[in-house]
């Protein structure tokens, strides 16, 4: 974000502000070393705002707002649902402990940015771009968001990704239970990612150079592509999917897959129920499957 040239903007240094709407409203301004305390909505309609090395100590700081840029900011605890409704926002270097952060914004640059509790951050989120981003307590992370673009995102919490629609992650490591679940359009590069149930009910996902480990992993998609990837304690993968995988390790089983081709290494076991699937539909192109079964475990009979 920059300022324009042809307007004059005002300064403000180390001041401490409290109560309701303290800065409603504010226009062309840059504010430095500065604390917004008790008092909901202190920035709510602002634009053309710079803010440099401020706290938010309170809730709702910047709704509503266009055209902000902070550095080196912080925000606390209380300082939650910080940024709703708001387009074209730069945030670099800053700490977030408040959760529920940005939500049905636009045009968003995160860079060395620190989530310290993340759970329910950016929601309905559109052009969102992130540059080494760590997100803790990532419960919900980016749900239902748009046009992503991530580089080097570190995450820790369940349910990430959820209904999101065009995203490209880079570099990235990913603890997270159910992730990428009903998305669309996504392509993850040289990733670790590691959560039960990996991208069920997805389209269009595809792996290139990650390492996996799922319980259950890439089950239910509609047309999942997999590069170079290693899978670690990966069982029951690809149940119901179209699947069009180059594994380069052992996977420690593959069931009830629904066409396509995988090849792997090695495959510890390989279930097919034939009443569920037609296996002519799936090519399997392994030099060695340890065991074939007709039947998961939890149906055999002693």
């Amino acid at each position: 974000m920059k300022f324009r040239e042809d307007i004059e903007i005002t300064e403000i240094r180390q001041k401490l502000f409290a109560g309701e709407r303290a800065m409603f409203g504010s226009r062309d301004m840059r504010i430095v070393d500065s604390v917004f305390d008790k008092g909901e909505s202190p920035l709510k309609e602002s634009s053309n705002i710079e803010l440099s090395g401020c706290l938010f100590r309170w809730k709702y700081p910047l709704w509503y707002c266009n055209g902000v840029k902070a550095d080196g900011c912080t925000w606390f605890d209380m300082a939650r649902a910080g940024v709703w409704y708001t387009s074209d926002i730069e945030v670099n270097n800053a700490v977030i402990q408040a959760p529920k952060n940005f939500r049905r914004s636009r045009g968003i640059r995160l860079t060395d940015v620190a989530f310290t509790d993340a759970k329910e951050t950016l929601w309905s989120c559109t052009d969102v771009k992130m540059k080494n981003v760590s997100a803790a307590n990532a419960d919900y992370f980016l749900m239902n968001c748009s046009d992503l673009e991530i580089d080097g995102l570190t995450l820790d919490g369940n349910y990430s990704f959820d209904g999101v629609k065009r995203a490209v992650v880079r570099n990235s490591r990913l603890l997270t239970k159910d992730a990428f679940w009903n998305s669309e359009d996504i392509t993850v590069y040289d990733s670790f990612i590691s959560g039960e149930y990996l991208g069920w009910n997805s389209k269009n996902l595809t792996l290139v150079n990650c390492t996996i480990e799922s319980l259950q992993g890439m089950c239910y998609i509609d047309n999942l592509v997999m590069r170079n990837c290693k899978l670690i304690n990966t069982t029951l993968a690809f149940e119901y999917s179209s699947v069009d995988a180059v594994i380069t390790s052992r996977i420690e089983s593959v069931f009830n897959p629904g066409s396509g081709v995988i090849h792997a290494d090695r495959i510890g076991e390989l279930i097919i129920e034939k009443d569920k699937i037609d296996p002519s539909k799936t090519n399997i192109a392994c030099r060695d499957i340890e065991k074939q079964s007709d039947r998961p475990e939890w149906l055999r009979i002693n």
